[in-house]
């Protein structure tokens, strides 16, 4: 397998936890047991779709199930608008966090197939700085086991991961930047990203 296919599959467990606000956030009253509970269920629902054989546009529907379910999608899609949030009025920013959740469910959910015959296991949780890390490990066929770390936290007021690192690379910043050229092309168009985003993936 070369070292792009290697990547790609990787990123699509990037997507999984596309939640990466990459910001400091307080755990508040989030235990470990919290944190492991929420990556044990989410992990669950990711190896049933792995082994469902369901069809592609059921794995799209399902993945953005999953995505909704355990990641702080409010916070990521802020974050991958980036410093553009800030002059994006309300509606904008509803109207682009429904976008983008549909964007990276297509793009993502496109790739389960690639995953079956493999499983993702967790293995351990523990504090850093503030938040809490749930040590996973992905085992896909034709490929050596990698790392995946899922931080969660209670910021929201409910347990959800808000970001993954992939043998510890953030794989969020790649969509920030994706999204940042996409704005650019559109001249700083919000309102075009939007359309854009509602076709794209």
């Amino acid at each position: 397998m070369s070292q792009s296919e290697r990547m790609t599959r990787r990123n699509l467990l990037a997507g999984i936890g596309a939640g990466a606000a990459l910001l400091p956030i307080p755990a508040f009253s989030l235990t470990n047991a919290g944190a492991k509970k929420l990556v044990d269920s989410l992990v669950a629902d990711i190896n049933r779709v792995i082994a469902s054989g369901k069809s592609e546009a059921a794995m799209i529907r399902e993945f953005e199930r999953i995505f909704a379910r355990y990641a702080d999608v409010p916070t990521i899609a802020r974050y991958a608008l980036g410093v553009d949030a800030r002059r994006a009025s309300a509606a904008q920013i509803n109207a682009f966090t429904a976008a983008f959740k549909g964007y990276i469910s297509r793009k993502y959910g496109k790739r389960f197939r690639e995953f079956i015959g493999g499983k993702i296991v967790v293995e351990r949780v523990f504090v850093e700085k503030t938040y809490h890390v749930v040590r996973s490990t992905a085992y896909l066929r034709g490929e050596s086991p990698f790392i995946i770390d899922f931080m969660v936290s209670d910021r929201s007021g409910r347990d959800l991961f808000f970001n993954t690192k992939i043998e510890g690379v953030n794989m969020l910043l790649t969509e920030r930047t994706e999204i940042g050229a996409m704005l650019d092309r559109r001249r700083g168009d919000i309102d075009a990203l939007i359309a854009d985003l509602r076709r794209a993936g």
